[in-house]
């Protein structure tokens, strides 16, 4: 745990969430500030600023609770059309609470809610370049 992190607090039980899964590894809140009603966020209950330093078992466990609470609100009254999950790793990826966490968030067909990129198809030989080295990473 972290003093300063609030996330670290949330999972301490020492600040205040609307909790819809508490377990000994993760637990998942409503985001405060949400894009979408029902927009949920699943942390790990260890502190871990980005997903480098995340046991990969943990991480394993955020995204299955993730898809627990995805099924759950397509069965529920919130409008979910369809869901996004997003993992913001990094500032400069958009992350702002500097604690590992995934955005579980419901969506609607006329929710206006973008993704806003220039994608433009990629070289092949460059796509090969990249992949092998990423891959010699692993």
């Amino acid at each position: 745990m972290t003093d300063d992190c609030p996330f670290c607090a949330i999972a301490a039980d020492e600040a205040p969430a609307s909790v819809v899964y508490d377990g000994p590894e993760t637990i998942a809140f409503m985001d405060l500030n949400p894009i979408n009603e029902g927009h949920v966020l699943v942390i790990p209950r260890e502190h871990s600023t980005g997903l480098a330093g995340l046991v990969p078992a943990t991480g394993g466990r955020m995204f299955a609770v993730a898809q627990k609470v995805a099924a759950a609100l397509r069965r529920s009254n919130v409008p979910t059309d369809g869901v996004n999950l997003f993992l913001a790793d990094g500032e400069p990826a958009g992350q702002e609470v500097f604690h590992v966490h995934l955005h579980v968030i419901p969506r609607t067909e006329d929710d206006d809610v973008t993704i806003d990129a220039d994608q433009s198809p990629a070289d092949r030989e460059d796509l090969a370049a990249v992949a092998e080295e990423i891959s010699a990473l692993l």
